[in-house]
């Protein structure tokens, strides 16, 4: 009898340390896991802020290319009046319909150009812009507007793969043999164009063409504009990439009817 029950004390040792154990295991087990949750949330939240710092910073570079760029632009924006001559007065594309006539923006462009080549500030006008295909045709737009008012065709070069402000300027300095330019449109997008000029070693001015209010425009453009002086920031001061045409050369001191298609 006493064996027995020494027998059955044992089992009941056994299974309690056996529970005991298990017990253990299972809370090993869940401080564990409560462990790996940490240490992963801990590095989900290094990462998280690691992100938000990179953002802050490329954020903040953005910012100060898009100041750089508009006030070197800036320092060679002024007034018609007293702008000094050049070469060419050039004149930057904008959207143009399908019926001849031309958007708000770019007949303020077009108008100022011609008030510009009125004054004396230059013999030649370029109109420069995209004439990449049959059924859309900025440059010859441009061209007809300005006959309209009286400039003579020869007066008149068309460029007619302005496809990017940067290639506008690349051209003209190439393609068209410009030295000294005054470059014509909106300030927002003047600012840009004089930048890259100067890059390219034009000696460049600039006459803002706002001569109205562009509503439902400006915001967008604006917006824009800050990822498009970036892009040439890079373009025009470090890479200096080549036109996707280039071409023969016609120099501004000649006939514009050599730049004629029709």
């Amino acid at each position: 009898m006493s064996r027995m029950k020494h027998r059955d004390g044992s089992l009941a040792n056994s299974k309690s340390k056996g529970s005991s154990t298990k017990g253990q295991i299972k809370m090993k087990i869940k401080q564990n896991s409560i462990n790996e949750n940490f240490t992963g949330n801990k590095r989900r939240k290094r990462i998280i802020i690691s992100l938000g710092f990179l953002a802050v910073f490329i954020f903040a570079i953005v910012l100060f290319v898009n100041h750089y760029v508009q006030e070197v632009g800036q320092k060679y924006i002024t007034a018609a009046e007293s702008v000094q001559g050049g070469d060419a007065i050039l004149v930057l594309g904008a959207r143009v319909y399908a019926n001849g006539n031309v958007s708000l923006m770019l007949n303020d462009r077009l108008t100022t150009g011609y008030e510009l080549y009125k004054k004396g500030k230059a013999k030649k006008i370029i109109v420069s812009g995209d004439h990449g295909r049959k059924d859309y045709d900025e440059v010859n737009t441009m061209k007809s507007f300005l006959m309209e008012k009286g400039v003579p065709s020869e007066d008149i070069f068309m460029d007619h793969a302005g496809f990017s402000t940067y290639e506008s300027l690349y051209r003209a300095r190439d393609i068209f043999q410009v030295k000294k330019v005054i470059i014509t449109s909106q300030e927002y997008h003047l600012m840009r164009a004089v930048f890259i000029a100067r890059e390219l070693g034009l000696e460049a001015y600039g006459v803002a063409a706002d001569k109205h209010i562009y509503h439902g425009a400006m915001l967008k453009s604006e917006l824009r504009e800050i990822a498009a002086r970036n892009k040439d920031f890079l373009t025009a001061k470090i890479f200096k990439p080549l036109p996707k045409y280039l071409g023969e050369v016609i120099p501004v001191t000649g006939d514009g009817r050599a730049t004629d298609d029709k």
